[in-house]
């Protein structure tokens, strides 16, 4: 059984859980996931199942989109509303703060910039997760790393007497921490902030409106979902021979990989273009042979 499925995650799961869930239903252990989402979050999460989760990568690294729940006012250890509270701003120092300046701190943000992520992530700091060490009472800072902010698209702005709450949404590049975005609004208006909501919208080109809870999401064939991520090439019966002994065939027109599809189209391989002497031709990866060819 191989497939993507595409799975509204619920809060309080972690991304594992929902994998860990996914094999049981289907009974099986090839399971994996494109992107972690936190146990708070919900939304889009990309799922793989058998030959499907070498093609994660593919996924992984699509335009991702956020709903978002800001919290000005007070940091935290792990930027978020579950972490520790660091700071607090006095209603004075909050009642200062302008729609105006929110906005513009906001926009300053967007474009390719250079952002640390939050503490409490998946990275690894000599071999250790950021966030076991953080949660071990770990002190440091993970250096910062380019990604490209394309969109912040401001809600509404609601104002208290302890923190004001602002609704956005965010379309960005892999790699880019919607928690960072938080605290860095919060130090750029020196009142501090936190995330208290997320909510994954996208994963190019899986959008939410496609997705249902892991109970009930349905198996996309490995052909259909990789056909919406890369170019599709449909090989003729002797390309498929030829490339079943692993031999190169002519060159695709695209750049880049290529999904081969059999003319059964089911998916078979993932192709691309190398130079063999003076001659340019596709070679398999194969992914998947799942034709038997005599």
């Amino acid at each position: 059984m191989d497939g993507f499925l595409l799975v509204d995650k619920a809060s309080g799961l972690t991304s594992h859980d929902v994998v860990a869930k996914i094999r049981r239903r289907f009974g099986t252990k090839k399971v994996g996931h494109a992107g972690t989402l936190d146990p708070m979050a919900t939304g889009v999460l990309v799922i793989g199942i058998g030959d499907a989760t070498r093609l994660l990568q593919y996924v992984v690294d699509g335009t991702k989109g956020y709903d978002a729940i800001i919290s000005l006012g007070k940091s935290t250890v792990t930027d978020d509303v579950e972490g520790e509270v660091l700071t607090v701003a006095p209603y004075s120092v909050l009642e200062a703060i302008t729609d105006s300046a929110i906005f513009d701190s906001l926009q300053k943000l967007v474009g390719t910039i250079s952002q640390r992520p939050s503490n409490v992530s998946a990275i690894k700091v000599d071999g250790k997760s950021a966030h076991a060490r953080v949660r071990a009472g770990e002190e440091f800072e993970l250096p910062a790393r380019e990604v490209t902010i394309t969109a912040i698209e401001i809600h509404s702005i609601l104002r208290s007497d302890t923190a004001i709450t602002v609704d956005i949404s965010v379309q960005c590049s892999a790699g880019t921490y919607i928690r960072a975005i938080a605290r860095d609004l919060g130090s750029a208006l020196g009142v501090g902030g936190h995330l208290s909501a997320l909510r994954r919208t996208l994963v190019s080109p899986f959008d939410i409106s496609e997705c249902l809870d892991w109970q009930s999401a349905e198996l996309i064939s490995t052909a259909l979902g990789i056909a919406r991520i890369l170019p599709i090439r449909e090989l003729a019966p002797d390309e498929l021979i030829e490339i079943s002994f692993g031999r190169a065939i002519t060159p695709n027109l695209s750049e880049g990989p290529v999904a081969a599809l059999s003319p059964g189209s089911s998916f078979v391989a993932l192709l691309e273009n190398r130079l063999f002497g003076v001659k340019m031709q596709a070679t398999p990866t194969l992914v998947s042979m799942k034709e038997s060819v005599t």
